[in-house]
Order: C-alpha cells, then structure tokens, then sequence
C-alpha cells in the first residue's frame, strides 16, 4: 500500500515552517537523535532543501506552499531571485512549467549577457531566439547587440503577456 500524501494537517502536525526565512523546523521529536525544534530536512545537489514526513521525500518550497495555502502547488514554483535554498515565502510564486524555465540563470557559455541573444559567427551578427511551446522561435539577425536584445525583450513581453501567475 502506497504512503498517503502530506496533508498541510499532518505537515503542521510534524514541522514549524516560518515564512520570513524560509525555515522549517520539527515540532515533534524523530528518530536517529532529532529533537523538536531542530532544523528539518537537508540540501541536495542542486541546492534544494529536501524534507521527509512520513517516510517520503519533498522539496521544502512545495511543501511551504502546503503549508502557507493548504494545497499542493500545479504544476511548479518558481524561486522569485531564482536561489532554491531561499524558500522565504515572499521570494515563492506559482508558475507553469514554461513560465519557471524563463526564470533559469544565464547559461555559463552566453557571451552576450543576455538570455537568447548570441552571436552567430557564420553570419557575423547577433541573433535573437526565444522559446515556444518548446519551439526555438527565430527573431532574426541584428547587427548590433543593442538591436537584437531590443528583439528578444519584445518577443519576451509578447510571449509572456500572461506571465507569471501571482498570489
């Protein structure tokens, strides 16, 4: 038989989650030396912090909006100054799939400074994309780099005019 989901009920039961700093910690004592108020959870690689309750494993920015609105998040959150060991809840949004991957750091190898603008060494000129519907949508090629995140900042504001969902 398969572990019930957590309830925000059972969550309040188990943790203490203050939304100023993003902190859960348990209101009960847990196996293997944890007091009540310790620290709950750990950070994986990525730099999520990850919780148990009741022999399964969360994400604690999913679980903070469990607790802070009574319901699972659908489908995502977004982490506002994109850190995922920040789960302040003023720094958590409701965001589509689509809407969260807009929100990822610069790729390490962009050289323009600005998402979906780079330079295209065939044609010797910046070129702008933006992604939909998990398409690379072509804005064109720009002679200066100015141009062309002109390009990309319309499409952005076209593409997202529905943006993020807010609370």
């Amino acid at each position: 038989m398969a572990t019930p989901i957590l309830t925000q009920t059972r969550l309040k039961e188990l943790m203490h989650y203050a939304p100023d700093t993003g902190v859960f910690t348990w209101r009960v004592a847990r196996p293997a030396g944890v007091k009540a108020g310790d620290v709950a959870g750990a950070t994986d690689a990525q730099g999520y912090r990850i919780l148990c309750a009741d022999k399964r494993y969360y994400k604690a920015h999913r679980v903070a909006w469990l607790y802070m609105t009574g319901a699972w998040p659908v489908p995502s959150i977004d982490h506002i100054d994109r850190n995922p060991s920040n789960n302040c809840f003023s720094n958590l949004r409701a965001a589509t799939t689509a809407q969260n991957g807009m929100n990822r750091r610069l790729d390490a190898r962009n050289t323009s400074g600005v998402t979906g603008v780079t330079w295209c060494k065939t044609s010797q000129k910046w070129r702008a994309d933006i992604g939909e519907n998990g398409k690379i949508v072509r804005l064109g090629r720009f002679d200066t780099l100015a141009n062309a995140i002109v390009a990309r900042k319309t499409a952005e504001e076209r593409h997202s005019a529905s943006a993020y969902i807010h609370r």
